[in-house]
């Protein structure tokens, strides 16, 4: 009987504990729930005091917008050349330096005067822009066929040519102004004294000519491959056929069959046509692929004085709420 009742023990004691923790959850949910009831109580009460300064903060915000002039901005799409990357940004940053200065003497030589840039700013940024070849299959063929003449210099000009193509990224030039037409008037002079460099300038020229010259030896080499091509029919049509039919020999140790000629004549077509449009594309060091008219600065929403009055108020009554709290439980404690 003795033992019957010591078993039972920790089962009672278990089941207190579990009423335990019962109730304690039974006050903590109760006591959240009157916290909510007296926030819910403090905004009833309180409910004219916050549509009051609500009312105040957006009539102090509209009229703060009506008052301070809005921004202005013009975005221009720009590509460099590699070499003149950092040249871009350092010009850009030499202009922004000069605008904090109030420098007139080195506006001055542009035609610009110092009064026409009040609040004027620029900045610059890069335009991620990842490009997938829509022809990635044929590029791949071509580049392994070139793979074949590794040791000539047609090759390395053409994969100096392909990293230059790749890595060149877009950018972009912001200038910020409150005048609309002194400010965009000066960024069309800015964007000048940016592409004046005299020696990126003559690397500019220099390009063009290396892409005239190799747009010729382009030529030449379609033409050669066509007689190639041509011959190989007549080859194929006479009755005197070598065992070495449908190849070549372009060199001693370097074979190449009909398919890897076609495949290289399609890949100099294609490098034709992109350097026709590289001259007509890179005319200056810094290419301007779109030079932007006057646009108005779109603010984000909780930027706007509209928004941004009500409440800060509205915080700020709250703030002063909860030390008059702890004031007075303070004094009470004490």
């Amino acid at each position: 009987m003795e033992e019957h009742k010591s078993t039972n023990r920790p089962q009672n004691s278990d089941e207190i504990d579990l009423g335990q923790v019962f109730q304690l959850i039974n006050k903590g949910i109760n006591s959240v729930f009157r916290s909510i009831l007296r926030l819910f109580v403090y905004f009833k009460n309180n409910i004219l005091i916050f549509s009051g300064l609500i009312l105040v903060g957006l009539l102090i915000g509209y009229g703060l917008n009506q008052i301070v002039s809005k921004k202005l901005k013009t975005e221009v799409i720009v590509k460099p050349y590699i070499e003149s990357k950092s040249y871009l940004y350092d010009v850009v940053n030499e202009i922004q330096a000069n605008l904090i200065a109030d420098d007139a003497s080195f506006f001055k030589p542009m035609g610009i005067e110092i009064a026409d840039l009040a609040d004027f700013e620029v900045t610059i940024e890069p335009m991620a822009e990842p490009e997938v070849s829509e022809n990635l299959e044929s590029e791949i063929m071509y580049l392994e066929v070139l793979e074949k003449f590794q040791n000539t210099d047609f090759v390395s000009d053409v994969l100096i040519s392909e990293i230059y193509n790749k890595s060149s990224l877009n950018h972009k030039i912001t200038f910020l102004y409150k005048d609309r037409a002194s400010g965009h008037e000066a960024a069309k002079k800015l964007m000048s004294y940016i592409n004046s460099n005299s020696y990126f300038k003559e690397v500019v020229e220099i390009g063009r000519e290396n892409a005239k010259e190799r747009i010729e030896n382009n030529k030449t080499l379609v033409k050669q491959i066509d007689k190639l091509i041509e011959s190989y029919s007549e080859r194929m049509t006479s009755t005197d056929r070598n065992v070495n039919t449908g190849r070549f020999v372009v060199s001693d140790d370097q074979p190449f069959d009909v398919t890897s000629l076609l495949n290289l004549k399609n890949g100099l077509l294609k490098d034709i046509e992109k350097k026709r449009l590289e001259l007509q594309q890179q005319k200056d060091p810094i290419n301007i692929l779109h030079f932007g008219m006057p646009q108005q600065v779109q603010k984000a929403f909780f930027g706007k004085n509209i928004v941004l009055i009500p409440m800060i108020l509205v915080l700020g009554y709250l703030l002063f709420s909860i030390l008059i709290y702890l004031n007075n439980k303070a004094e009470k404690m004490l």
